[in-house]
Parts: C-alpha cells; structure tokens; sequence
C-alpha cells in the first residue's frame, strides 16, 4: 500500500512540474506564431510570400517543398476581401484560419469556377448587402461567408519540380488580396 502510495504521489509530482514547463513555455510560442509573424513583416492585405527564401528566420516550419505558400491577414470590418490571381497553375488550395489560427474554411481550384482562384471572404451581413447587387467585378466569383472578423487566408500553389517555379512564383506575385467597397 506504501508502495501505491509513492507511485501516485511521484506521478502528481511529475505531472505538476510537467504543467508548470508548459506554462513558462507558452509566452514565448504564443509570440511566434503565424499571425505575429505576419504582422510583424507585412500590414493588413499585404501578400505575404512564404517561401523558403522570403521570410528567413521568420519563416514557418516544416513545409512541403512541392507547394509555393503565401498569406494575407484581413480585417472583415473594413469590407468584403477579394482574393484572386489571373495566372493559372495546375493545382492551388486556400485554406481561411480565423485569429485563433483555426482553419474554418477550404477550397481548391477543382471547385472553382473554370479552376481560377477569384474569391470574396465576407460576413453574413456583408453577404446580404452584395446580394442586393452582385458588382460586376465579383460575378464569377466564390463567396465564402464567415462569423470570423480577421483571420488568414493562406494560398498553396503546386510547383511539382524546378520546371514549374516561374509559373508558381508568378502566381503568387499576381496574387491580390483587397478590401472591397459595398455600397
């Protein structure tokens, strides 16, 4: 019984100064995550390359070496956000994280429209709004709706060997990610 005793009093123990490391742990990863990262590097809109080479010791990891990935951080209070690129690649995704870095939407080029990247982040209020009268701009357009006020979008283009980089890179130059006006 002694014997029970110890064991279970070892096992709080451990675990205790265990929660303890993580506690004073958790302020200095809670300042680098990807949200801090961009807004140290880039305002709001701004695309973001992150590629290996663009972002350097800020730059996150691990990632995959066949997808080019850039970000754009958005405010939904300033409006609708258009995100789009008139180049084409064989394969992009865009994942949408919220600010609490939760991924609350996804869509790749199979389920867009002629396989194009064009698509509006809004509000459900914002959504009525554009309902009244889809602007001509937007007309092909997807439209994603979300409670989130801020968040990321973050785009991964397939670049499957050194061949497709310029196609890729250029992708992502082209890339635009705008508030846009209701009104």
């Amino acid at each position: 019984m002694l014997r029970l005793f110890y064991v279970i009093l070892l096992g709080l123990v451990g675990a205790g100064m265990v929660h303890i490391a993580i506690l004073f742990m958790l302020p200095s990863y809670s300042e680098r995550d990807i949200w801090s990262r961009l807004s140290a590097v880039a305002a709001p809109y701004a695309v973001v390359n992150l590629g290996p080479e663009a972002l350097r010791d800020n730059a996150p990891a691990p990632r995959n070496p066949f997808l080019l990935p850039a970000a754009c951080r958005f405010d939904l209070a300033d409006g609708p956000v258009h995100v789009q690129s008139p180049q084409t690649v064989p394969f992009w995704s865009v994942s949408i994280y919220n600010e609490d870095g939760l991924n609350i939407f996804s869509i790749s080029d199979r389920t867009a429209t002629d396989r194009v990247l064009d698509f509006v982040i809004l509000t459900t209020a914002q959504m009525q709004v554009i309902r009244s009268g889809i602007p001509s701009e937007l007309e092909r357009s997807v439209f994603i709706e979300t409670d989130a006020e801020e968040g990321i979008a973050l785009v991964r283009v397939f670049a499957p060997d050194e061949t497709w980089q310029g196609v890729a890179a250029a992708f992502v130059r082209e890339l635009s990610c705008r508030p846009v006006a209701l009104d």
